[in-house]
């Protein structure tokens, strides 16, 4: 690990599906497929749980695709692309400028290998073709410390942490990781509008059942999730959160069976091609 930083913080830790044993509580969601499918056994899934660590490990745990009954897509949380506050970048043009002139020497962190902040960085690090040295830590919050602090360049942070950071002026702001605005911060461009497409990262929420569950349930919740979405008070709350509400077209039991497949293989190709393991 550089000197520049912080030895104390840095720590490597990953996200989702992890190893265990007799002596410690397996992972929510393998309990949740293993559970019975009587509809008393709800699971909040993930890009974490349903996509990333499909991939992250050799051996998952449990298959996202098949041992779960799909209900809704609930809201999507984009990941900010923010910088220390001295970096000489004030755009997305120019840090790409920046991390190319400075390939050796340039740093990143993440809150942990395989989490949020970790591969969304990686995407994009993949889509500039600049091979940037990845600093892990145990968490956003001292990973947050240290860009504060200067001791690290950039990160992938989530909308809500990297927006309040950045409306403080103790970051830079340079990119939405998404396809269009976000309320909590509108008047930072996007990473499409700043030229670079196909590196859109966003954290989605979605309802599971264990696989086998009945339709009749499956259709009574994503009807009460639906209605509960459209709410105005609760949207606009949300949207003050930084989350962003699905449209209704997208909150199906059908769109969230064939959206998660897509989501597992791309995701797939920047973990192989990055050669990153949880394990």
């Amino acid at each position: 690990m550089s000197a520049r930083a912080s030895r104390r913080n840095a720590w490597a830790s990953c996200s989702g599906n992890r190893s265990w044993s007799r002596t410690s509580p397996p992972p929510p969601a393998w309990s949740a497929a293993r559970a019975s499918p009587d509809g008393y056994t709800l699971l909040i899934g993930n890009t974490g749980t349903h996509a990333f660590n499909q991939s992250l490990y050799k051996k998952p745990l449990y298959n996202a695709v098949t041992e779960f009954e799909p209900v809704g897509l609930v809201s999507e949380s984009p990941r900010i692309l923010i910088a220390r506050k001295d970096l000489p970048a004030n755009n997305l043009p120019e840090l790409i400028a920046y991390l190319k002139a400075k390939e050796r020497t340039a740093q990143f962190g993440s809150a942990g290998v395989g989490s949020g902040t970790h591969l969304p960085c990686v995407l994009f690090n993949l889509a500039i073709g600049a091979n940037i040295t990845h600093i892990p830590y145990r968490g956003e919050g001292p990973l947050m410390q240290d860009l504060v602090g200067g001791r690290i360049d950039y990160m992938c942070a989530t909308i809500q942490s990297g927006a309040a950071q950045a409306k403080q002026g103790a970051v830079k702001a340079i990119a939405v990781m998404a396809e269009k605005r976000v309320a909590i911060i509108p008047e930072v461009a996007t990473t499409g509008e700043q030229g670079l497409t196909g590196v859109e990262a966003s954290v989605w929420n979605a309802f599971f059942f264990p696989k086998g569950t009945p339709e009749a349930i499956v259709r009574k919740l994503n009807k009460a999730m639906s209605e509960t979405l459209d709410d105005p008070a609760i949207r606009t709350r949300l949207e003050e959160l930084g989350l962003e509400i699905v449209p209704a077209q997208r909150r199906t039991p059908e769109y969230l069976a064939q959206f998660l497949p897509t989501e597992i293989e791309r995701w797939a190709k920047p973990i192989r091609e990055a050669g990153i393991s949880a394990e």
